[in-house]
């Protein structure tokens, strides 16, 4: 099936805001997956979403080895969220490729809302309040939110950086810089996840995932970048501008 070299042209752009955006806050996909349905509709929903991970990988691995060079990363915590992440996502790949996922969306709608007023009202939301949690604890707790939050990027996608923020935010006391840092490593593995099942059964568009891919690391990199110089107060304003457009756009799908 042919694709106009225009709609490519515009998968780039919106593939270079999404890497832009997700480096910073998460969120990314909702820029791009939305792009990608309504630039491709001739194509079934799970290959036009199959297609997108591609480049979500490839801004997210851009962006994480930005971060990782300048934040410390508890690499033991991790390890094993992204592999229980990476597991998770391919199980809800393999469920998107039979069932609809539209009920989600009211619920979503909900979430959305609820941490769009807790983030504005708590104005040292992301700074820096590490929890005496010990070791173990942490990990149980990663691995809870990993479990949900990996199978929800597998099945739907959209707003699963700006939601694994929000946990090691909310759960173990991270600041925004490094809840950041650290979502886009176990991002990273969600993605994997979901493309390891997507290329087990021949589900990507490769003529507009490639071109996207270079887009979106581009944008990563550059999102990274101004994070990083940035710090925390630039992450939260920019935090709820992408939750309260995320917000808008499911209340939309909604009604």
């Amino acid at each position: 099936m042919n694709i106009a070299i225009e709609t490519i042209l515009f998968l780039c752009l919106a593939s270079f805001m999404a890497g832009f955006v997700d480096a910073i806050v998460g969120g990314g996909g909702l820029i791009q997956t939305p792009a990608a349905l309504i630039l491709l509709p001739a194509y079934p929903v799970a290959a036009v979403i199959a297609s997108t991970k591609i480049p979500s990988f490839s801004g997210t691995a851009m962006a994480a080895a930005q971060y990782i060079r300048k934040v410390p990363i508890k690499w033991k915590l991790i390890s094993i969220v992204c592999t229980i992440a990476f597991f998770a996502s391919f199980a809800g790949s393999q469920l998107l490729t039979m069932v609809s996922n539209s009920f989600m969306k009211p619920v979503l709608l909900v979430v959305l809302s609820s941490v769009a007023v807790y983030t504005y009202s708590k104005k040292n939301f992301g700074e820096h309040t590490e929890k005496q949690h010990s070791p173990q604890k942490e990990i149980v707790l990663g691995i809870l939110f990993s479990l949900i939050l990996g199978f929800y990027d597998g099945f739907i996608g959209p707003g699963t950086g700006s939601f694994f923020i929000l946990a090691f935010i909310t759960l173990l006391g991270f600041d925004f810089l490094k809840a950041s840092a650290s979502a886009k490593l176990v991002n990273l593995a969600t993605n994997l996840g979901s493309i390891t099942l997507f290329i087990i059964q021949g589900k990507i568009i490769w003529k507009v995932a490639i071109p996207m891919a270079v887009s979106n690391a581009i944008g990563g990199a550059i999102g990274a970048r101004l994070a990083i110089a940035k710090g925390n107060h630039f992450i939260r304003i920019f935090f709820l501008i992408v939750v309260f457009g995320t917000l808008l756009r499911f209340l939309y799908d909604v009604i």
